[in-house]
């Protein structure tokens, strides 16, 4: 089996690591490459930048800010936010980053998966799917930070991302984004069940047992959070040994 990873989150805007509740009420957290730092410095298997209103916006992702992190932080970096183009994820690899996570994008313009996984490989490549409920067992698909409904099925959008190469999927539940009940244990569950590559959990973390409520109920390969982390509520190393002491395997 393989480990299961611990992933902090950091949304930035305008330069600074924000947090909100369902992409509202956002509110300033700190700097961005010193967050990734403490991040690393915690044990963190990896750190994923967001740029949340790069799509919103239409303008490219943050290179500043992901190539002072990837100097001083030594695990791999996901950038997302504003990649567009093949020319886009090549920058972004280019800066320091490992991999690039589309969202909006990938939705828009479907050939983006396939182009970049033929190119860079489909570990380069995450997709990231906001999602959100609208009846039992069915979700629907989100572009433009939770905007924008989509009207895509959330299992039709997973089959057609992993024919087209990705190779990770970021799932995050509009439903939970930012509120700490929990992650969407029935949403990460039909994900999971229906794809072969790997799953992030997002969204809903607010407690401690959550990530291993994660990892016992789905078959998620790892857990993303942020305000437990950029509030100090919990470190990465507390959420690591927890899991471990209830018998996960982490990294």
């Amino acid at each position: 089996m393989l480990a299961k990873r611990i992933i902090p989150c950091l949304d930035v805007r305008n330069g600074k690591v924000v947090k909100g509740v369902n992409f509202e009420g956002v509110r300033d957290v700190g700097d961005p490459v010193e967050c990734a730092e403490e991040y690393n410095k915690q044990g963190a298997d990896e750190i994923v930048f967001y740029d949340i209103t790069a799509s919103f916006e239409g303008r490219g992702v943050f290179l500043d800010v992901v190539r002072d992190t990837a100097k001083k932080v030594f695990v791999p970096l996901t950038v997302g936010g504003g990649i567009k183009t093949v020319d886009d994820i090549r920058e972004a690899l280019r800066a320091g980053a490992d991999k690039v996570s589309v969202n909006s994008q990938a939705v828009q313009n479907p050939q983006l998966i396939k182009d970049g996984a033929d190119i860079f490989g489909s570990q380069c490549i995450c997709v990231g799917i906001d999602a959100k409920k609208i009846a039992d067992n069915k979700w629907t698909v989100y572009i433009n930070g939770g905007r924008k409904d989509m009207g895509i099925d959330l299992i039709d959008w997973v089959h057609t991302i992993e024919k087209l190469g990705a190779g990770e999927i970021c799932l995050n539940s509009i439903d939970a984004d930012g509120t700490k009940e929990g992650f969407d244990i029935p949403m990460l569950k039909a994900v999971c069940d229906n794809c072969s590559i790997p799953v992030i959990a997002s969204g809903g973390a607010g407690k401690i047992n959550d990530f291993y409520e994660v990892f016992e109920k789905t078959g998620a390969t790892a857990a993303l959070a942020a305000s437990l982390f950029h509030f100090k509520e919990l470190t990465v190393g507390e959420v690591k040994d927890y899991c471990r002491g209830k018998g996960v395997i982490v990294r």
